[in-house]
């Protein structure tokens, strides 16, 4: 009997101790130099605030999980009116040495097309005590060239507020991609992958950047937004709707977006 009893102890603990992990946590130990992860799963159907290691922001949006529309596990689903906002964000950031890399997996059901040079962010980071937004992704709509292309920017900071959008990067709308970012602060560099493949034409650094003379320089990273900005009014379309999945913060690249370098 002693023995049984023993043994209904051991099984109750364990039982208290799963409870006792958060509903966005894994029961399996994090890869080491992970910052942030969350994919969804864990988390109830529905309008949604908070989770693991973030908060949200929005106004005139909101942020939904929803079922997954590859039928397996659920996602984020991003809706915003006009030039609203909705995002997720890690406000408990410390990366060693100022870097850091990003993964988010994304659909965007529309870009766009009005008013000409339309600009739009899906990630910002930023620090205390320094003004600048660092947006290492986000777009911009040129009318001279008919579409909305990829490009990293900046805002608040001394050279200003600038999108260094590509031809050669076009965002196509209503098609998942697995976008990265490297925020590497050896030389205030920006790079994307996406889809794995770097695209190096999107790179920025200290002097080589789409704003003023002065130097792009990083604020001391402690908070990064993940979701949908549109900043002129009265867009077309009038709404949006963005869809995320698997993301992943780290001190080292995370990979899964395929075997581009």
């Amino acid at each position: 009997m002693a023995i049984l009893r023993k043994a209904a102890a051991t099984l109750l603990a364990a039982s208290a101790a799963l409870l006792a992990i958060p509903p966005t946590a894994s029961a399996h130990p994090a890869p080491h130099g992970t910052l942030a992860r969350e994919n969804f799963d864990r988390l109830p159907l529905g309008p949604v605030a908070e989770g693991r290691g973030w908060s949200t922001d929005s106004k005139d949006g909101t942020l939904t999980v929803v079922p997954s529309s590859t039928g397996h596990g659920r996602e984020l689903r991003i809706r915003t009116e006009g030039n609203g906002r909705a995002f997720l964000v890690f406000d408990e950031l410390s990366p060693p040495g100022n870097s850091l890399w990003g993964r988010v997996r994304l659909r965007v059901g529309g870009f766009p097309t009005a008013p000409d040079w339309a600009h739009w962010t899906i990630a910002e980071a930023s620090g205390a005590g320094s003004p600048t937004l660092v947006r290492p992704l986000g777009g911009q709509f040129a009318p001279t060239d008919a579409g909305n292309f990829w490009g990293v920017g900046s805002d608040l900071g001394p050279t200003g507020d600038w999108t260094s959008w590509k031809t050669s990067a076009p965002a196509v709308a209503g098609k998942w991609q697995c976008a990265e970012f490297h925020l590497d602060a050896a030389d205030n560099r920006v790079t994307v992958y996406l889809d794995g493949v770097r695209q190096s034409e999107l790179t920025v650094s200290t002097k080589e950047h789409g704003g003023t003379a002065d130097d792009f320089v990083f604020p001391a990273f402690d908070k990064l937004k993940l979701g949908w900005q549109l900043y002129q009014a009265d867009p077309t379309p009038s709404s949006y709707d963005i869809r995320m999945d698997d993301i992943a913060l780290g001190t080292r690249r995370v990979g899964g977006c395929g075997n581009g370098g």
